[in-house]
């Protein structure tokens, strides 16, 4: 199974559509978000989340594989299906306290999630929620975050 966003990109109204929903979720759950924080192993998470920061006016922080951020960085190892990777963000990237949300394309096992949730909590940010458009609920990932709050848009079983 390929939970594909393509279609969504492609289409300027369904994209708008998409950014409008996950505007209206957060503008509802929270009186006030510091930054987005894009989980960007492969790049839908840059897709999305920097037009929604755009929308709620606040910044959008990166989240990259190791070795693609300039600076000083904090790194976490996590496992894959398949092996290991390991995911970075700048060491200045938010300040202690400040409330950011993750935001990525698609929750599947959780690793990568989780991973990205571990270098906020080492930076000391107050993590709202983690939010995807797609959550494969057969995969159990969301309950990996345990206590960290979850949102998605659309499940599939």
């Amino acid at each position: 199974l390929c939970s594909d966003i393509s279609p969504l990109l492609k289409d300027p109204a369904a994209f708008r559509t998409l950014i409008d929903l996950l505007e209206d979720h957060l503008r509802a759950s929270f009186s006030k978000i510091d930054f987005i924080a894009g989980e960007c192993l492969d790049s839908r998470g840059f897709l999305i989340g920097p037009p929604l920061a755009q929308r709620l006016g606040i910044g959008f922080v990166l989240i990259r594989k190791k070795g693609k951020l300039p600076g000083p960085t904090e790194s976490v190892s996590y496992a894959l299906e398949y092996g290991k990777a390991e995911l970075e963000i700048q060491s200045d990237a938010v300040e202690p306290g400040q409330k950011v949300v993750i935001v990525d394309d698609l929750l599947a096992t959780g690793g990568t999630m989780c991973a990205a949730c571990e270098l906020m909590k080492r930076l000391k940010a107050e993590i709202l929620e983690c939010l995807v458009i797609i959550e494969l609920k057969l995969l159990k990932g969301s309950e990996k975050l345990k206590s960290i709050p979850f949102y998605s848009l659309l499940q599939y079983d």
